[in-house]
């Protein structure tokens, strides 16, 4: 089954002409907050959030098909975006309450789907930390509340993307997780491309931690599986998915991105694209901490460009039109 009129022109709004999703990621909020100050010795303000963001927005976007971005800081920032370059707006507060278990999701409580139609959105995003083997309880509560976007976002034919984040606080972020990370990154896959959900794109993290994959050269020197491995990784994973998707780069540097990226293109995966945040940037985060915002702008203008387009050229060698998951863009139309 094909996608309404709606979805199909906004899913498109944000990829190029060849239907890849080349987007880029600035919707950071505390963790962002939080770089900038590490590395100035100093609180952040809001306005400082902003004028970070609109730097980012306006020099990047001329060479992405579309930028992901916030309420809270971002919205300034959209005025100095390239004209073609579609829209993705979060949805969900960022982080998660910590008092209770299960890293349970919330919305933004000042926003609704229409809202950010109105705010100039061509698609909503839902990043959702998910552990398939979590108890059932806490996951019954988060399948609920996915259920929930995606029935305001069919109601209004605005697309849905959906950032599931492997976790498990039992594990924590090192050698045990990165073994689960295939399992776990296959599972959330599998479900949230049940109908049920309204997920129109996923956007995935890779189901390897490149650090701990050996011959690779993001590997850090302790292996939990080969590059062999990873390979069959990413292939598994891709039989999981009923929807199109794309990758995260989930903080890592551009060159590692770009590494894991070809390994999916070797594999054969039909991933439309990314989305992808601090591998771009992240560098220039010290930049504007120490010597401010027109140095910052030089980094973009220099590092920042070159960055976004070594990873464009990974996409135009591997990556698939989204539409390949519906088997041709007649059929995408519905």
């Amino acid at each position: 089954m094909g996608l309404s009129k709606g979805k199909f022109e906004r899913i498109q709004a944000c990829a190029d002409d060849q239907g890849v999703i080349a987007a880029a990621a600035m919707d950071q909020r505390g963790s962002l907050r939080k770089a900038i100050a590490k590395a100035r010795g100093a609180e952040v303000s809001d306005a400082e959030l902003t004028e970070f963001k609109t730097a980012v927005v306006k020099i990047l976007t001329p060479y992405a098909s579309a930028i992901l971005i916030d309420t809270e800081y971002g919205l300034p920032a959209l005025k100095h975006k390239a004209p073609r370059t579609g829209v993705l707006l979060a949805y969900e507060k960022s982080g998660y309450d910590t008092t209770v278990p299960g890293r349970l999701p919330d919305l933004l409580p000042d926003l609704s789907v229409r809202r950010i139609q109105e705010a100039g959105g061509d698609a909503v995003k839902i990043l959702l930390y998910y552990n398939p083997e979590d108890d059932p309880k806490i996951n019954a509560i988060k399948h609920a509340f996915i259920e929930r976007v995606g029935a305001e976002c069919a109601a209004l034919e605005m697309p849905f993307f959906l950032e599931p984040i492997a976790y498990n606080d039992q594990l924590g972020e090192g050698l045990e997780l990165a073994k689960a990370k295939p399992r776990y990154v296959a599972m959330y896959m599998e479900e949230f491309s049940k109908d049920r959900y309204g997920v129109d794109v996923l956007k995935v993290e890779l189901p390897f931690n490149i650090a701990y994959t050996s011959g690779t050269l993001g590997f850090k020197g302790e292996e939990a599986y080969t590059r062999a491995q990873a390979l069959q990784f990413l292939k598994d994973t891709a039989s999981a998915a009923g929807k199109p998707f794309i990758y995260l780069s989930a903080g890592v540097s551009d060159a590692v991105f770009r590494e894991s990226l070809e390994m999916a293109a070797e594999a054969g995966v039909p991933f439309s694209g990314v989305l992808c945040g601090r591998a771009t940037w992240q560098d220039g985060i010290p930049v504007y901490a120490k010597q401010g915002l027109a140095a910052l702008e030089d980094w973009l203008a220099d590092q920042g460009v070159k960055n976004i387009q070594m990873l464009n050229e990974v996409l135009a060698r591997g990556a698939k039109p989204w539409w390949t998951h519906y088997g041709s863009l007649e059929a995408a139309r519905g």
